[in-house]
């Protein structure tokens, strides 16, 4: 899968800690100048609007975009008529991408892209990498064996975040050439 901006995801099973990573790590990126965009795929039903506001009402009386917007933000609600699993291709074309530098994804862990594992040995889960050949590096809070990928610690998300910033140079370097 080629993507216009460098795509990097986050893969790990549920209650590793992504999210919270991910609070931690896009300021640093930021206070490096990175300007990042992020999908997180969610397992279930969700909202992001209230019963009693307008774009809610308005979703449920039948249309199927709401796009919501101010001159602080914009947000756009898609109803489909029978549930799929979204493509990430898909949702990448929807960011603006000519105002990020990077794009961060939040689960989509049986996708092939460039991902970095979140791996906590206690949860006695297995690590992802060993069946998933695009996973770039194991972020990881206990010394595990990670063959010839790179070990991060999972709680230093500067450490992560220098990672990406390399990773992100090296990715620059490759679409020149």
């Amino acid at each position: 899968m080629t993507f216009r901006k460098p795509v990097l995801g986050f893969a790990a099973f549920s209650g590793t800690g992504k999210t919270t990573l991910l609070i931690r790590l896009i300021p640093f990126l930021a206070q490096r100048g990175v300007r990042a965009a992020l999908i997180k795929h969610a397992h279930h039903d969700f909202d992001v609007d209230r019963p009693g506001k307008d774009s809610y009402e308005l979703r449920r009386a039948g249309a199927r975009q709401v796009l919501v917007v101010s001159d602080r933000r914009c947000a756009l609600m898609t109803d489909y008529a029978e549930p799929r699993e979204p493509r990430l291709e898909n949702l990448v074309d929807q960011l603006a991408l000519d105002t990020v530098d990077l794009v961060l994804v939040e689960g989509f862990r049986h996708v092939t892209f460039p991902k970095i594992e979140l791996h906590r040995p206690a949860l006695k889960q297995p690590l992802l990498c060993r069946e998933d050949t695009s996973i770039i590096a194991v972020a990881t809070d206990f010394p595990v064996n990670t063959d010839s990928l790179p070990r991060l610690d999972l709680n230093n998300p500067v450490e992560i975040g220098e990672f990406i910033l390399d990773w992100m140079d090296s990715h620059s370097r490759e679409q020149t050439n």
